[in-house]
């Protein structure tokens, strides 16, 4: 059957399983979304590149497979690379499709033309361009398996544009399937006696391939043992927070006695994750290249095992091979008890936040909320201080329910949101922005009221870029400059676009404010004005200026 390149590359997204694309519409793909037409894809038009990448990004952390974003060429595609870098430093499957300029006008710098391969190179696994539409079965399966296999991660292709309207009678490939290793019996023998030589282990769970079944796996095999189980950073929902062994994450805004833990460990099992800086506390944690404690990296990406770190034992291997093969270990004699019980308490100790500073205290809005949501609650945030309380103060008990960028970037939690309800649509969806980071895709709010996807986002004003505000004052104390922001009345924003809008400036007005909101049947904002002091749960901004000075 002859087909055009638009109509081939759409049957194939279907062959393998592709349901939901997020995309802004380009003259350049126009092909692609004519076949989209009458395809069971649902396509969901978002309102800038970068939501797009972000909500396939999404989609990929929630449902391990790829996350698809189509972008036009040029502008489109560098908008949608925030997503790519996410996608990359958090291990997620993700292919952007990109429109590009017809072959006969390349290397000439055509409109919007791009050499994909020189600008995508370092945010993607792969990157391609389909020059003869003949090959979009071939390449499409193979950027399929490439996003899946070894440590996930994104893939770029290039679609010229007279490509998509050429004929070709191709035949369809099969769905892809991921390849990974498994461990080997030597590996396990040798992991074994080193924890039977350990006084005080601790295991560290990160990304890179994770499943819910990981990580009842990982934890049936901890409590057996009694073993302390730390999460990597924003990998908190990785283990069932309420299991006796769970006893922290390890990341940003770290709990200092869970960080004395880690530097006081004699044996580190790392199954998944790349150790990076956010969770190595900037390398300090385990010192570069060669640990004081014995570590044992288990990874899906044998090029990842050594490359900051020389582990004692390395072993590549799918994390749900190795973490199946935990099942049938003999558990060990628990010398370590106290040790794992004395972690634990300190974790349970975190969870009861201190009274802040102003009247609405953001510590008891993450309080009420953990008794409130439902555990299959998605918790989605960007970057900046005011996710340190949810990070601290809120208890995850299932995989799959905190959506965060491992990048730092701003702008994610909005799209990450409408893409959880989409993928999600009877589990709660909850943003957690702040001011400055929610205005870098406040207009995804907008494709949220289009598609009736009724999430709830929570927007902590304090006038301000506050991460970047304290540590301008821990090096520079006193001298404000750049990070004043002067704000629209979110609340009044977000009924502009249809939404639900209320603004809430005291601890007790929050629960009914948030039963409103619940309530509404449509997407809803709530601007929580608290005082810029509360900078962090531990000290606040004037602490912070004091300090520096001395």
């Amino acid at each position: 059957m002859s087909r055009t390149g638009g109509r081939l590359l759409v049957d194939q997204l279907h062959v393998h399983g592709v349901d939901i694309a997020f995309c802004v519409p380009g003259e350049s793909y126009l092909a692609v979304l004519d076949a989209l037409y009458d395809s069971p894809i649902r396509l969901i038009v978002c309102r800038h590149e970068a939501g797009a990448a972000n909500m396939a990004e999404a989609y990929g952390k929630l449902t391990g497979r790829p996350g698809i974003c189509l972008a036009t060429r040029g502008p489109g595609a560098t908008h949608a690379s925030v997503g790519l870098h996410t996608a990359v430093q958090g291990s997620t499957p993700l292919l952007l499709l990109v429109g590009q300029v017809g072959r006969s006008m390349l290397e000439r710098e055509a409109f919007q033309e791009l050499d994909l391969r020189e600008v995508f190179r370092g945010l993607s696994k792969w990157t391609a361009q389909i020059d003869d539409a003949e090959r979009i079965p071939e390449l499409v399966a193979r950027a399929f398996a490439v996003a899946t296999s070894g440590r996930p991660g994104p893939v770029v292709l290039g679609l010229p544009e007279d490509m998509l309207t050429d004929t070709a009678e191709a035949e369809d490939a099969a769905r892809y399937a991921p390849v990974a290793g498994h461990p080997g019996t030597a590996e396990l023998e040798r992991l074994g006696e080193l924890l039977g030589e350990s006084e005080r282990p601790l295991l560290l769970v990160g990304e890179g391939g994770w499943s819910a079944r990981a990580g009842m796996d990982v934890l049936a095999f901890a409590e057996a043992s009694e073993l302390p189980v730390t999460a990597s950073w924003r990998c908190q929902d990785y283990v069932d927070n309420r299991s006796p062994s769970y006893v922290g994450h390890v990341g940003i805004g770290v709990d200092p006695k869970l960080a004395v833990r880690v530097r006081d460990a004699d044996l580190v099992l790392a199954i998944g994750g790349r150790l990076s800086e956010a969770t190595t506390g900037g390398y300090t944690l385990l010192a570069v290249p060669r640990p004081r404690q014995r570590l044992v990296h288990v990874h899906p990406d044998p090029e990842e095992l050594g490359r900051v770190y020389q582990p004692e034992l390395g072993i590549s291997s799918g994390l749900q091979h190795f973490t199946e093969s935990l099942r049938g270990q003999t558990p060990l004699a628990p010398r370590w008890r106290d040790w794992t019980r004395a972690a634990r308490a300190e974790y349970e100790a975190t969870l009861e936040p201190s009274p802040g500073p102003g009247r609405l205290d953001l510590g008891e809005v993450v309080s009420f909320l953990r008794r409130r949501l439902p555990p299959e609650a998605i918790l989605t945030s960007g970057a900046g201080n005011f996710a340190i309380w949810w990070h601290r103060f809120y208890g995850f008990t299932r995989y799959g329910t905190q959506l965060a960028p491992q990048s730092g970037a701003m702008g994610y939690g909005v799209p990450a949101a409408v893409a959880a309800k989409l993928v999600h649509p009877g589990r709660p969806a909850v943003c957690l922005a702040g001011d400055g980071d929610f205005l870098m895709s406040a207009g995804e709010l907008a494709t949220a009221v289009q598609y009736g996807v009724a999430i709830v986002v929570l927007v902590v004003n304090n006038g301000m870029y506050g991460t970047i505000r304290m540590h301008q004052e821990r090096q520079y104390p006193g001298r404000v400059i750049g990070t004043d922001l002067a704000n629209p009345d979110f609340a009044a924003l977000a009924e502009a676009f249809g939404a639900h809008g209320e603004v809430v400036e005291r601890t007790e007005d929050f629960e009914a404010a948030w039963e409103r909101a619940v309530g509404a049947g449509r997407p809803a904002l709530l601007e929580l004005r608290v005082d810029p002091e509360a900078i962090t749960p531990r000290a606040t901004l004037s602490q912070i200026r004091a300090a520096a000075r001395g």
